[in-house]
């Protein structure tokens, strides 16, 4: 059971990790790239969607929508491209738009007659061609809302603060039961130092008992010895010699 939650607990580690890791790489990728016509991903711009005036046929409001840099001049009826408006209502800004017709400004300049298709009405100015940023080529739904949200406190805090200081707190009870295996560890080695000193001792102290039990004995074997020595013939006839001298 405890191994089946270590391993709960890892995966549940990586994924956090992971998603901590493709939100942080998400936001500076999205900063540095969405809606930035001097920028571009993998040869793509990329935009935020603000209305929902394609929303009938293509894609709607908080959509991410991939423009291809093309040549204006093969531009045809039908194409979605995105371009930057100089409508009064939102001059400036960039719209994403199908073309409804080829045509020319009054100075004979060639652009396009532009439409929402989710309302049908042409846009208030002709798209010429220097306004063109590019030929629409796919979207992903909603990525684009969630970047707005990302971009906000709340968001910043859910999706990145709090995955971060999830791995900070897993980390920091990891670093503490590391310590304490490393502290037990070192105690079960000073416990086995100590013991061995203490085996050492006791066989200090059982030898150098050996030691004086052995002298003990030699010095009892002493007496014996000297007894015998006197004892010898040798040592009897001298008294004989001395008495006769």
């Amino acid at each position: 059971m405890k191994k089946t939650l270590n391993i709960i607990k890892n995966i549940f580690v990586w994924i956090v990790m992971l998603v901590a890791i493709f939100m942080m790489v998400f936001t500076i990728i999205s900063v540095n790239t969405f809606n930035r016509d001097d920028r571009n991903l993998f040869g793509l711009r990329v935009y935020i969607v603000l209305s929902d005036s394609m929303s009938a046929t293509d894609f709607s409001a908080g959509d991410l929508v991939f423009v291809t840099e093309t040549d204006p001049a093969e531009l045809k009826e039908g194409d979605i491209i995105a371009f930057t408006s100089q409508n009064d209502e939102n001059y400036g800004e960039t719209v994403t738009h199908k073309i409804r017709s080829l045509t020319v400004t009054e100075d004979g300049e060639p652009g396009f007659i532009t439409y929402g298709t989710t309302t049908d009405t042409d846009d208030e100015a002709i798209v010429t061609y220097p306004y063109v940023l590019g030929k629409y080529n796919f979207s992903i739904p909603k990525l684009g809302s969630f970047f707005q949200f990302l971009k906000t406190t709340p968001g910043y805090i859910m999706c990145i603060l709090v995955p971060f200081l999830i791995l900070i707190i897993f980390q920091g009870i990891n670093c503490v039961k590391i310590f304490k295996v490393y502290k037990s560890e070192q105690m079960s080695e000073i416990k086995a130092e100590r013991e061995k000193l203490e085996a050492e001792r006791l066989e200090s102290q059982k030898m150098m008992a050996e030691l004086m039990e052995l002298k003990k004995q030699l010095s009892a074997n002493m007496p014996n010895t000297e007894q015998s020595a006197d004892n010898s013939p040798a040592a009897q006839a001298d008294p004989a010699r001395s008495e006769e001298q």
